[in-house]
């Protein structure tokens, strides 16, 4: 194994790549380069824990720098890879400084970027996004200081911000342009849950909001302007309407995209076998099923995707399976969701939401596919575990909270 790897893209998904090659016993050179000025690190807490002080910078590195070190691994950071080419069998790496990188085989686990709101007062100072460290840095500079926050999206992000805002005493208004919130991700229940239960923590929810500007004094953003004049005072805007994949590079190749996601197998390779990909820029075969395409938005899917890209690397033919499982941290609500409810049929809902304990069970002709669980970790595992094993529970039995959910698996 004289070959030389190169990652681009030091996020979760790019440092499990790394890892997991000299785990398997990858004895070539392994080059990890990033955009950001830090070694990977945890990217969820920053819009939860660190926020709000409970976590540092430090304590987010996903592995010390002398790791690298003793793995040998070249991790390159503040550096972007403007062009990628091959040459017969090799290929090379253009970096923004001009530094070359040659290589034998490529890894993109280039990961998304905010989507962005182009509308009047948007360069304003104040108006914010959530993706990364330097983010996170700047939101949390200006925290103390803030009175008002609005967030703009009623998505995860969104609304784990909020949560910390009003637990620090700030005036929080939510604006949620369609008619629920988190809707692309959880059933209606689950929606009307979360936009009830930070109203009754003191979050102002406004769903179907339409905005026209952003309103500033001078240079700095003072309020949100919502359809029909009403203005709604901001000293901080957090915008969270979610991500683009960066999939620049691998348009730059050649490979397949779709909507800017890049196109892989089940071996994460690319539509270039020398080309693999992994984490959230990518488009792949449903996890659990093999049919249709996805894009899973986790560390899960980033973690289980790299280990299978690594493999594939090294000759190594698994195709990928996984229970897909994410979580939400909103103050003392923990949204714990395993599986993928597209295409969803049916739903059972298990438990009272006005305890603020309950799941919702998703059903694809009579079989489960999917629950999201609202503190309740023991109706999420059982599921998560059914999910992993080809298993199903019972719709009709499903609802019944005097019976473990554990207890009603069946094959």
């Amino acid at each position: 194994m004289s070959e030389r790897v190169l990652i681009i893209g030091a996020g979760q998904a790019g440092m499990q790549l790394a890892v997991s090659l000299r785990e398997d016993g990858f004895t070539g050179s392994v080059t990890l380069i990033g955009e950001e000025p830090h070694g990977p690190y945890q990217r969820p807490p920053l819009s939860k824990a660190f926020l709000s002080g409970e976590s540092d910078e430090e304590s987010l590195e996903l592995r010390s720098p002398a790791f690298y070190v003793e793995n040998n691994i070249v991790v390159i950071s503040d550096e972007q890879v403007v062009e990628v080419r091959w040459d017969a069998a090799h290929g090379t790496a253009v970096t923004s400084t001009g530094r070359l990188i040659p290589f034998d085989k490529l890894a993109l686990t280039t990961g998304s970027s905010p989507r962005r709101l182009s509308i009047e007062g948007s360069e304003l100072d104040g108006v914010l996004y959530l993706r990364d460290m330097a983010d996170a840095k700047n939101l949390k500079r200006r925290w103390d200081k803030a009175e008002h926050v609005v967030v703009v999206g009623g998505g995860f992000i969104g609304l784990e911000v909020a949560a910390v805002a009003r637990k620090a005493g700030k005036t929080v208004t939510v604006l949620e342009a369609a008619d629920r919130l988190i809707a692309r991700a959880v059933s209606e229940t689950t929606s009307e849950f979360y936009r009830a239960a930070h109203e009754r923590r003191g979050t102002r929810v406004r769903l179907g909001a339409s905005i026209s500007r952003f309103v500033g004094d001078g240079t700095k953003v003072t309020g949100v302007e919502l359809d029909g004049g009403e203005v709604i005072p901001a000293d901080i805007i957090m915008v969270g309407i979610g991500v683009i994949a960066r999939g620049e590079l691998a348009t730059q190749l050649g490979l397949e995209t779709v909507n800017g996601a890049i196109v892989v197998d089940s071996h994460a390779r690319t539509s270039d076998p020398r080309v693999v990909a992994a984490g959230d820029a990518v488009l792949l075969p449903h996890p659990l099923t093999g049919d249709g395409q996805v894009r899973v938005e986790s560390v899960q899917n980033a973690v289980d995707q790299a280990k299978l890209a690594a493999k594939t690397i090294m000759g190594g033919a698994d195709e990928y399976r996984a229970v897909p499982w994410f979580w939400s941290d909103q103050a003392d609500l923990k949204l714990q969701i395993a599986g993928l409810s597209n295409g969803y049929d049916a739903t059972v809902l298990r438990g009272n939401p006005d305890d603020e304990k309950f799941s919702v069970l998703y059903y694809r002709a009579g079989r489960l596919i999917a629950i999201d669980s609202v503190n309740d970790v023991l109706d999420y595992m059982a599921v998560r575990k059914a999910l992993g094993n080809g298993q199903t529970i019972p719709a009709d039995q499903a609802s019944d909270t005097s019976v473990a959910l554990k207890t009603l698996v069946q094959d």
